[in-house]
């Protein structure tokens, strides 16, 4: 049986000196009038490559998507649709603001939201559409937009799995109305924990502002608040982080995509194993290599994922459905409208995240090729 020498992680950062430098710039540096500086400098840089005009430095993804239906007017009463499949922080603020959360089934290729589900999902309480570039997949942005046009409804982008992938020549996040990124230690340019909001809608820039510092305008030294907000601000040592990662993005994605091309060789052409798409018009950034296994194996992802830890190989399961979690139990009508056997509910059961981190290198991939390998065949017998 193979075993790894050394545990492989599934996810980890590439930090060099640039980073180390600039964070200990900003420990000594942005306090008083400065404060803000590293903030204002990873903002426009961040804006700038994603090719929008506004970007707000955040504490994580979640403050983004809260900020987005926030500003965007959503509260109690409204329905919000979301991909069945993605992680629960894509989903979990439009509880908070006292929605309903309304599910769609995902696309077999890219595993993103499918429009046509989410066209079903549509009714008259209706008021935002969450699309979730999954892994590092783009979404059918120009259906989504056309079905946020024709019922006037807000569009989000969450891209926190997908900086870098690109759709018909646009960055991922500058295709919703707000697009939102996560800088959690496993993405793609990390800060530890962070997040940001990008947008070229003034005026939902403008609420954004307001409301991620308690109710009250930038700049606003009275405190005569305005309304009752929230406390969604990054730090500067974070954004100093941020910004040496952002000036280094092209070198990071570029990565990325050498380790997928390294698995891609070793298991495109292996029977029942399904890897990350990248349809015509698009470009993915494969922040994690995904496999679905074919049902005929019998294997689902939990097994897997012990079969690889057991030999010292760490991995992620596919993101289950949300509709199936304890956590919305209390929201069995908001699947009404989904298809008998969805595709989500079929991918899932059978899919992992594989090590996908900036310390994987092609022996790595190797190793962990023959695990899955090896699993596989198991099964067989």
């Amino acid at each position: 049986m193979i075993i790894a020498k050394t545990p492989i992680p599934v996810a980890g950062p590439w930090i060099t000196e640039r980073e180390i430098e600039y964070v200990s710039d900003a420990a000594r540096t942005a306090w008083f009038k400065d404060h803000y500086t590293f903030n204002a400098r990873f903002e426009r840089a961040f804006a700038d490559y994603v090719g929008v005009k506004h970007a707000v430095s955040l504490p994580h993804c979640t403050a983004a998507i809260h900020l987005s239906l926030a500003a965007g007017g959503v509260g109690p009463g409204d329905e919000v649709i979301v991909p069945d499949v993605t992680w629960i922080a894509s989903v979990a603020p439009v509880v908070y603001l006292g929605a309903t959360p309304v599910f769609a089934d995902i696309k077999r290729d890219t595993w993103c939201i499918d429009p046509s589900s989410v066209e079903a999902a549509i009714t008259e309480k209706t008021k935002a559409i969450i699309g979730v570039d999954l892994y590092g997949s783009m979404s059918d942005w120009t259906a989504l937009r056309r079905i946020a046009e024709r019922h006037k409804l807000l569009l989000v982008e969450d891209a926190a799995e997908a900086l870098g992938s690109e759709y018909a020549g646009r960055k991922a996040g500058a295709l919703g109305d707000t697009g939102v990124f996560s800088f959690h230690g496993s993405k793609t340019v990390t800060t530890g924990e962070g997040g940001m909001l990008v947008t070229d809608d003034d005026h939902l820039h403008q609420r954004v502002m307001s409301l991620r510092d308690h109710g009250r305008p930038p700049g606003d030294k009275l405190f005569l608040n305005t309304e009752i907000g929230f406390k969604y601000k990054m730090s500067a040592l974070q954004a100093a982080f941020g910004l040496a990662q952002i000036e280094r993005v092209e070198e990071l994605i570029a990565r990325k995509r050498q380790i997928f091309g390294w698995y891609k060789r070793a298991l495109d052409r292996v029977a029942g194993i399904t890897l990350n798409a990248e349809p015509q018009g698009t470009l993915n950034s494969y922040w994690m290599v995904t496999v679905i296994l074919d049902s005929s194996f019998g294997l689902d992802k939990f097994s897997v994922m012990k079969s690889f830890s057991e030999r010292n190989i760490d991995t992620r399961p596919f993101f289950s459905p949300l509709s199936e979690l304890p956590a919305f139990a209390a929201y069995s009508s908001s699947s009404a409208h989904m298809p008998e056997k969805p595709v989500g509910t079929e991918i899932s059961k059978y899919g992992i995240n594989l090590p996908s981190g900036y310390h994987v290198d092609e022996e790595t991939v190797e190793i962990v090729c023959g695990a899955l390998m090896e699993i596989v065949a198991g099964a067989a017998r």
